[in-house]
């Protein structure tokens, strides 16, 4: 797995689409910004501890949202340990009040354990990691209670899933309201005002075309507004492809009423497809094997994207 060393002790941890990316400061007292999906934490554990960190020393992490594949190995790690946690205010609300609805978790019927928030972060603070100190930014949209770490003197972004290079991420409206695209609208054009080198985001590897990166977003977000069912789209393929990932592979033939039987598969589609349930799974899903995205083996599916 890919890791770099972005700032002294700091290295950036590269994953895939089920767990994001980590990043690590290896010290007598390690400090984590997001740990992973729960069931992947036995990987996510491999990949902390080669670079030199015992995590049962763990002084703190700090998460850019709520979401179950940023927080998983928290419970695990803070009941080693006995490690703070750092989140924005709207997200230590979300866990003290053990809202699984506000994170997703229920929604999207995703594995996640309650931890113990201990630091509420605000827009402007300052957070030190190590000897390096960051910038949070609320950046709502994505998740009410988003936040970036920016470092002014190497001026580079940690986003989260405020910003992705050549994607947005999910737009859960049925969650985070109707005016979440408006929301992270004035999310992008607060991180424009950055003078930004370098972006290591939630998923994907780092990019250095920041400017690119937000026109592309704020462009596709203008789509979504204008075009509702883009947005509809956009978020059926995400989570599907995120739900046979957490499976690891699904039975074909039960897996349209197993999408039945969740929340936000039906929600989603009569909100945008006028209820045509049958009809939108079997366009999206010869779309994903024409495209080899999703593939077939002895009756089940499974996805070539990676974890």
């Amino acid at each position: 797995m890919s890791a770099l060393e972005i700032m002294k002790d700091l290295f950036f941890i590269e994953r895939g689409y089920l767990n994001s990316n980590h990043f690590v400061y290896r010290s007598e007292e390690p400090v984590l910004v997001d740990t992973g999906y729960l069931s992947d934490f036995d990987i996510t554990e491999r990949f902390i501890e080669d670079r030199g960190v015992n995590l049962s020393q763990t002084r703190l992490i700090i998460n850019t949202h709520t979401h179950c594949d940023h927080i998983g190995g928290n419970k695990i790690i803070q009941d080693r340990s006995g490690c703070d946690i750092a989140l924005h205010k709207l997200g230590k609300y979300f866990i003290d009040t053990r809202d699984d609805w506000a994170t997703w978790w229920r929604y999207y019927s995703q594995k996640a354990d309650f931890f113990t928030c201990t630091i509420a972060l605000d827009d402007g603070d300052v957070i030190p990691i190590g000897p390096h100190e960051f910038l949070v930014l609320h950046t709502p949209g994505h998740a009410s209670d988003g936040i970036v770490l920016y470092n002014r003197k190497e001026k580079a972004l940690i986003s989260g899933d405020a910003l992705w290079e050549d994607d947005l991420p999910t737009i859960t409206m049925r969650v985070e309201g109707s005016t979440c695209l408006f929301d992270l609208l004035s999310s992008f054009e607060q991180l424009e005002s950055l003078d930004v080198k370098i972006v290591y985001p939630g998923h994907g590897r780092p990019f250095t075309n920041f400017k690119e990166a937000i026109s592309k977003s704020k462009k596709k977000a203008h789509e979504f507004l204008n075009h509702r069912e883009k947005s509809g789209d956009s978020l059926l393929k995400k989570i599907i492809i995120y739900t046979i990932l957490m499976h690891r592979q699904v039975d074909e033939k039960a897996f349209f009423d197993h999408l039945m039987g969740t929340h936000w598969f039906k929600e989603t589609i009569d909100l945008f497809f006028k209820s045509e349930y049958q009809k939108t799974y079997e366009h999206i899903m010869r779309d994903f094997l024409h495209r080899d995205i999703v593939m077939r083996k002895d009756g089940m599916l499974f996805t070539t994207v990676k974890p």
